[in-house]
């Protein structure tokens, strides 16, 4: 048991609960004690994809935190909350509703490199200390902007906070439609607005890097149409080469491990690795890297590579100027 299993995480469950749930499910399949982690945080108020590694896979985890992420996401004009979403006190109102010309003209703003500045509510430390604790006992929190980068930022054919993914089936943005051709409605929503008609909401799409708050994205889309608005439904349709195709629920968790059918949802360690070419290795070679030591002579590119003696994940390597050295090996 040592590879992936991609829970589609419900709403009003923290990322940590989700570890708890896989480890139970372990132990009542009577698999015996692994190492679990998840591959990216989803609070409560988000639902969706969160991969969870099991056993060595676990060493993986922290490359799975780096990797760019898909989200949908609602934003409801006309309040800002402290918290920036749903949960939060009204602090700002306003009487303007932006049309869907209007939501397209500002979106190219926020697409490539941006400075963020992310919510108060947030799980980065001040002075040691949470900010959202922070902000939970009235104290005024200052955070700094923060460089990301949002790859493409669009209007989203998913609608509402249930399982769905956007029509190209793979959880990321379509390839074939740029950022500022992307269409701001889809047929599923029902009749499109009429022109010039003023949105009360609407759901977008952000294929953003690492560190990406989407409740601050939501916020300055918000302030750049000249109102306010706070996200009602966040919802992760991808992170790192996981979408909802995997996924399962917390119930079909629970019923593979009653049924100790666990094998039968969870991925291979490979699956976590699956931007990195694979480079087979000779039985003497696998023996070189498990001991630590640097392989000479590779004809490789210099870049990662996951080495394999036959089927068995021996190591994530890095192969420079021809000799390949251990980046994380794993005990298999």
């Amino acid at each position: 048991m040592h590879g992936w299993i991609i829970i589609d995480k419900p709403l009003g469950l923290g990322s940590t609960q989700v570890v708890s749930a896989v480890k139970r499910a372990l132990r009542q399949g009577g698999y015996g004690k692994f190492k679990v982690g998840h591959g990216g945080t989803l609070d409560p108020l988000a639902t969706g994809v969160l991969p969870v590694a099991v056993g060595e896979a676990t060493k993986l985890a922290g490359r799975m935190l780096d990797s760019d992420k898909v989200y949908d996401f609602t934003i409801r004009f006309g309040e800002q909350t402290d918290t920036l979403d749903a949960e939060g006190a009204v602090i700002a109102t306003s009487d303007v509703r932006p049309t869907a010309a209007q939501v397209a003209a500002v979106l190219p703003r926020f697409t490539g490199p941006i400075t963020q500045v992310p919510p108060a509510y947030s799980a980065l430390k001040v002075d040691g200390a949470r900010a959202y604790d922070l902000a939970r006992a009235g104290e005024e929190v200052v955070l700094a902007g923060r460089q990301v980068t949002i790859h493409a930022l669009y209007s989203s054919p998913a609608r509402g906070g249930g399982p769905s993914a956007p029509a190209d089936g793979g959880g990321g943005p379509p390839q074939t439609v740029s950022r500022e051709e992307a269409p701001l409605h889809h047929p599923a929503d029902g009749p499109p607005p009429r022109a010039g008609e003023e949105l009360g909401e609407i759901t977008l799409t952000a294929h953003v890097s690492k560190g990406t708050y989407i409740r601050s994205l939501a916020r300055d889309v918000a302030l750049a149409l000249g109102t306010v608005g706070h996200v009602t439904m966040l919802r992760r349709t991808k992170a790192g080469p996981f979408d909802l195709a995997p996924a399962i629920s917390l119930d079909k968790l629970a019923e593979a491990g009653m049924a100790r059918s666990l094998e039968q949802v969870i991925l291979p360690l490979r699956a976590g690795l699956d931007d990195i070419p694979a480079l087979s290795l000779t039985p003497e070679q696998a023996g070189a890297l498990r001991q630590g030591r640097v392989l000479s002579g590779i004809d490789r590119d210099d870049g990662q590579y996951f080495a394999c003696d036959g089927d068995i994940p021996v190591a994530l390597i890095e192969v420079e100027a021809a000799e390949a050295r251990v980046v994380r090996g794993f005990n298999l």
